[in-house]
């Protein structure tokens, strides 16, 4: 299982043929709770709000429980400093770990510095 970050829903609604290619080769996708909640925050209208709510439907959630809290708010202890590290970028980070799934992301500099964390490289397949 691969979990979609928020910026990887973006470039598909934007039209990235590329991206789009490479989530539709990924047998197993997921999404997190903090993922839906960016996405939604982002839609400019109601039409698109019923896109997103209609696209992250059809996956696997992967909600935030207590010990992803946990984990997520030592991450920001740790990082905030000295990576700037933001609180939602270490809840998607802390479900990816917990999970124990990599997270397929565009950004990949807000996240290579947590241990234990598994990104996806699409040409790696």
């Amino acid at each position: 299982m691969i979990l979609l970050d928020t910026n990887i829903f973006i470039e598909i609604y934007r039209n990235n043929t590329d991206i789009a290619a490479v989530v539709d080769n990924i047998q197993d996708t997921a999404v997190c709770d903090v993922v839906c909640a960016e996405l939604f925050y982002g839609a400019r209208n109601k039409h698109e709000l019923q896109e997103i709510a209609t696209d992250i439907a059809e996956l696997p959630a992967l909600p935030i429980l207590p010990q992803i809290s946990k984990m997520a708010v030592n991450f920001v202890k740790t990082y905030c400093l000295s990576h700037k590290l933001e609180l939602a970028d270490a809840l998607i980070a802390a479900t990816a770990i917990y999970h124990n799934v990599e997270l397929y992301t565009l950004n990949i500099k807000d996240f290579a510095f947590i241990p234990n964390m598994k990104l996806y490289k699409p040409h790696a397949e």
